[in-house]
């Protein structure tokens, strides 16, 4: 775990650099409107893993308690097939691309297919917790603000995405073809990295590694607007107070998608083959 020290950060985008990614993609301002306004947050000291959590800790974990995640007990997993997402029989954090993928050929690869739950459920058992959203944030990009962990400028060399390698993804089209070309070659297998495949360059300011791309993780905190007397998207003023926050982005987003201040909600019980998570400790608490 790495010591993030006590500051006081903004928190959310700059609104010229919201502006800014409207001609540069196909959503609109709206869409991202949910990082607005910046606001100062002052995060006590605290540790967070420098990765996120791995294949093989997970297992550690089940091994040791018999935990069952909630893909194992329903029998089934979502995961992305050749056009829709599917709820693909015997997809779990074992087997993430189905029953013919095995995790154990991917011990260093963050694990996925865990809800709220599920990850909560770990942080426990390792007497930890799950980092609240300001301190992923922090963790993420610094005491300053920048786009991704490593700076404003976008590099696919960094990161675990769908604009890591080929043609720009700016539209849903060039996503599209990105994910033929990738189902093509691995179908539901999860298109993840070990874990710190980013690093040292890829890793924010901090020294915390796989904060853009790779899995998106789960905090601790239900999803609020930073400024409920702002108009945003009907979806984000549902989702306030009822969902968790996710964030970081993973595998399949493309570059805007995981940038440090992106902020993705979720109900607590979903879960997918690009989904994981990371643990954090109070400053003040010691590992047994």
């Amino acid at each position: 775990m790495i010591t993030i020290p006590e500051a006081t950060v903004l928190i959310g985008a700059p609104e010229e650099h919201l502006d800014a990614l409207v001609p540069e993609q196909h959503y609109g301002r709206p869409w991202f409107e949910d990082e607005s306004p910046q606001h100062p947050v002052t995060v006590k000291a605290f540790l967070l893993d420098r990765h996120p959590v791995t294949n093989a800790q997970f297992r550690e974990f089940t091994d040791a308690t018999g935990y069952c995640t909630a893909a194992e007990r329903r029998g089934f997993g979502l995961v992305y097939g050749e056009r829709y997402w599917l709820e693909h029989p015997g997809a779990n954090w074992r087997h993430p691309g189905g029953s013919h993928d095995n995790a154990e050929a991917r011990p260093e690869h963050p694990v996925v297919h865990v809800d709220h739950a599920d990850a909560s459920a770990y942080a426990q058992w390792a007497g930890k917790r799950l980092p609240t959203e300001p301190e992923w944030e922090y963790a993420a990009h610094g005491t300053s603000w920048r786009a991704w962990p490593w700076g404003n400028i976008w590099d696919p060399a960094q990161t675990v995405c769908a604009d890591q390698t080929g043609a720009p993804v700016g539209d849903l089209a060039q996503w599209r073809a990105w994910w033929e070309t990738h189902y093509a070659k691995y179908g539901t297998v999860p298109g993840t990295a070990a874990v710190g495949s980013d690093a040292p360059a890829g890793g924010s300011p901090l020294g915390i590694s796989d904060m853009a791309g790779n899995v998106s993780e789960w905090t601790s905190d239900t999803y609020k607007l930073y400024d409920p007397a702002r108009t945003y998207e009907p979806i984000y003023h549902a989702a306030a107070e009822r969902y968790r926050v996710v964030r970081g982005g993973g595998w399949m987003h493309f570059r805007y998608q995981i940038r440090t201040t992106e902020r993705f909600t979720a109900e607590p019980s979903y879960s997918n083959h690009a989904l994981g998570f990371r643990c954090a400790l109070d400053a003040t608490d010691s590992l047994s």
